[in-house]
Formats: C-alpha cells, structure tokens, sequence
C-alpha cells in the first residue's frame, strides 16, 4: 500500500517548545536550560530524532545540536537553530557555556551522559522534565489525533477482517507472530511498537494461545505471555500450537507516521467459548463502555478506577494514554488524580484471567470528547469465532 505520511509542520513544533517552556517557567523561574536527548521527545519538538541534544533556554531561544545526522535533522526538521555537533564542546559554544539549574529527562538520561554535560556545562543542580513532558504529549493536537485517527482504522481492519484469516490449526503463536507482523506492514504499520517503561521490549505486542495468555510476565499489564525463552520472553512460544476450542488473545500497539492507537481482541477457534468465557468477556465490554462514557474533561483517573464495578483487580489500572508511546499519560489508576483534558488519547482495557482458559477482554482507543470517549479503533467486541 501506497503511504505518504505528512510530518509536524513549525507552527505545531514552535507551540510544543512554548508550551514546555511555559510550564518549566511554572514550577522554577529560576531555571537555565532544559536537556533533551531521548529520540521520542526529540521527535516530538523537532520532527526528526538523531544523535544529538534538543536545548532550550531561559531566555526562550532553543537549539538543537546534532551529530549524526546533522544532514538528516535538516533536511527532516522545519525548525531553525540546527547545527552540527562534534561534541558536548562544540553544543556549549553555539548555547554558552552558563547553564546553572538544568532540567533533565531523569528517566531517559544516562549518568554517564550527565557527566559529559557536565564538562562542558556550568551544571550546578538538575531538576526532573519527565512529568511535564508527559503531560503536554497526553493533549493531542488536531494533527496528532489525524494519525492516530488512520492508526485506529487500520488497526480495526486488522483485527476484524485479517487477523481471522491468519489463524489454522497446527500452527504456533511463532508463525502467528510472524504473519500478523507481515500484514500489518503490509497495511501500513510503521514498524514497531514503542513502550516509555523502563527496558520493555515489543516487537508488536503480547500473543496467546489458551493459557499462555495467562504466563505471568515482567510487564505490568493483563495479558501474559511465554514468549521465545527465558532470555528473550516475547513474540511467542514455538512449542505451543493451535488446537479446536483455543482462545487465541491477541493485544497488539499498531502505529502510523509514529503514533499508536491499542486493541486487543480474543477470537475462539473453532468452536463457540463456553458460557462462562461469554459472560467473563461481556462484563469487560459492559466495564470498558461505562469508561469510555465516562472520558470527559474534567473526570478524575482516580475516581474512575475506584468507581468501576469490576471484578478482576490484578492490574493497577484499567487504561493509559496512548501516543508516541503506547503507554503514556494519563493513567486510569487509582493514584492518577489530574483531571482528564480534551483531546486526550486513553486506552481502556478490562480483562479478565480464567485459570485453565486463557484471557479474555476487550481493549480499544478512545479520545476524550465532551461527550465522551470518541472511539478510534473500533469500540468494545464480542470473542470473535473463528
């Protein structure tokens, strides 16, 4: 398929960095400079994401200084204030060499990095930009919200017009994996499904055959999954293959021009699940409708998980924003006290574990409206027979 995805035009950059700069203004009037080195947020503030540093100063000047590739940066990036890096050395010269208190991506930066801004920086104390990155992202521009609105259309075409013709007896949830990648580029997929949590490796998402779905994993979410081995825990088991009457759970990111949407759907292979499964999957659609009626400017995380009359309570949360990332801000828990914003993309995701079954439950994309969750991907689903 034919794709031209269109980058951030320099109006929408130019917002994002006032609007950074307005909110680190907020909390220290006293700050010097901001450090920005994570490829994501580099992207998300120049449109392209290289080896270099993104820079923004007290004075509301910004620079970013690249090593490799410089020639890339330009010809990706509509912004101006783009130079060629050899070093911290030749970024201290183009920003000056006073830096004072600094913010840094606390969570992203490397010690080790720190201490090379440090030989060329006047560094003298360093504050945490993470949160206030994540919560500017969690609002979703007009354009944003028109890549993941292509996101969601593809992903619903996936799971409900392809994804049941991939599924035949004997086959492993390796060979699944393999096939439902190929399509999914094939579709428009951008290629990977990019996670903000600490050392998480996805290569599209988790995948399950009956109680595989269940296998308890390092990634805090409802779904398990066995994956390769134990040094390489994703993408499936070899050893397990599809039989009659398996769930087969599949919660996959998909992502377009950079931008994800989330869904997961249960299928039953060759045979209708029992009543019991039914009714498991029906509660998670009647939970993950009440929510997504709920997702309206204004609403508390935290009183939206308290309030939801749900059984399972083995995850933290019953959704997450949705972005750049596949988890981001905000977060339905029941610690997440911000109020919910227009234009914020969240995820709500009821499931529920049956032991000697598998995983059932219903995941899709919302975008926060006035009225209420607006759906990207398709809204809540019945197991789909196969």
């Amino acid at each position: 398929m034919k794709m031209n995805p269109q980058p951030p035009q320099k109006q929408e950059l130019l917002a994002r960095i006032q609007s950074l700069y307005n909110a680190l203004n907020a909390q220290s009037p006293e700050w010097e400079a901001a450090f920005i080195v994570d490829k994501i947020n580099q992207y998300y503030f120049t449109a392209t994401m290289q080896d270099g540093v993104f820079i923004l100063k007290q004075d509301g000047d910004y620079a970013y200084c690249v090593r490799n590739s410089y020639e890339r940066a330009k010809d990706e990036s509509p912004l101006d204030n783009i130079f060629q890096m050899g070093s911290y050395k030749s970024a201290a010269e183009v920003v000056g060499i006073k830096s004072g208190n600094v913010f840094i991506e606390a969570e992203k930066m490397p010690y080790a990095m720190l201490e090379r801004l440090k030989k060329y920086f006047s560094i003298t104390d360093v504050l945490p930009i993470d949160r206030h990155i994540l919560s500017i992202r969690g609002v979703k521009s007009p354009y944003e919200l028109s890549q993941m609105e292509e996101s969601g259309r593809q992903h619903k075409i996936l799971f409900e017009s392809i994804v049941p013709t991939l599924l035949q007896e004997g086959m492993n949830e390796v060979e699944l994996t393999a096939l439902l990648y190929n399509e999914m580029v094939r579709l428009g997929y951008h290629g990977v499904s990019r996670f903000s949590m600490f050392q998480t490796e996805c290569v599209i998402g988790q995948l399950g055959f009956g109680t595989n779905s269940l296998y308890p994993t390092n990634f805090d979410g409802p779904g398990g999954m066995k994956g390769m081995c134990s040094a390489v825990p994703i993408i499936g088991d070899r050893n397990r293959t599809l039989k009659k009457g398996d769930l087969v759970f599949i919660d996959v990111g998909y992502g377009y021009n950079g931008y994800h949407t989330d869904r997961t759907q249960v299928y039953s292979y060759g045979a209708a699940p029992s009543d019991e499964v039914a009714a498991a999957h029906s509660e998670c659609m009647r939970v993950q409708k009440e929510l997504a009626a709920a997702l309206k400017p204004g609403a508390i995380p935290s009183d939206l998980y308290n309030n939801a009359a749900f059984t399972n309570r083995n995850v933290r949360f019953l959704g997450h924003g949705v972005g750049l990332y596949i988890d981001e801000f905000p977060v339905i828990t029941d610690r997440f006290v911000a109020p919910l914003k227009e234009n914020m993309t969240i995820a709500i995701e009821p499931k529920i574990g049956i032991d000697g079954v598998g995983v059932v439950g219903v995941e899709d994309t919302y975008v926060v409206t006035k009225e209420g969750g607006c759906c990207l991907t398709g809204g809540e689903k019945s197991i789909i027979v196969v």
